[in-house]
């Protein structure tokens, strides 16, 4: 099933990279797209378990879905998150 989630703190290249890099790591999940001007992530997933687990990784890398909160950490994290992608 094709998805498509809208993400919070989402700035740059570098940002996208480490979704992307991270979100492939997750068991069946594919066709990962970032979309930076729109804030949009779309996949594959083959189901909505995984679907989920998409969510919470992206949480925990500072980029909360737009009904999640944007906390101070959260946005901590995705400095993080795209300072990392800037070093790959």
């Amino acid at each position: 099933m094709k998805t498509s989630i809208i993400v919070q703190n989402l700035k740059c290249g570098s940002c996208a990279k480490t979704i992307t890099s991270k979100l492939s790591e997750i068991s069946n999940i594919t066709d990962i797209t970032v979309d930076i001007e729109n804030s949009t992530i779309a996949f594959s997933a083959t189901n909505s378990e995984d679907a989920l687990e998409v969510k919470r990784k992206l949480k925990t890398l500072g980029y909360p879905t737009i009904d999640d909160s944007n906390g101070v950490l959260s946005k901590a994290k995705s400095f993080v998150s795209c300072a990392t992608g800037k070093m790959k």
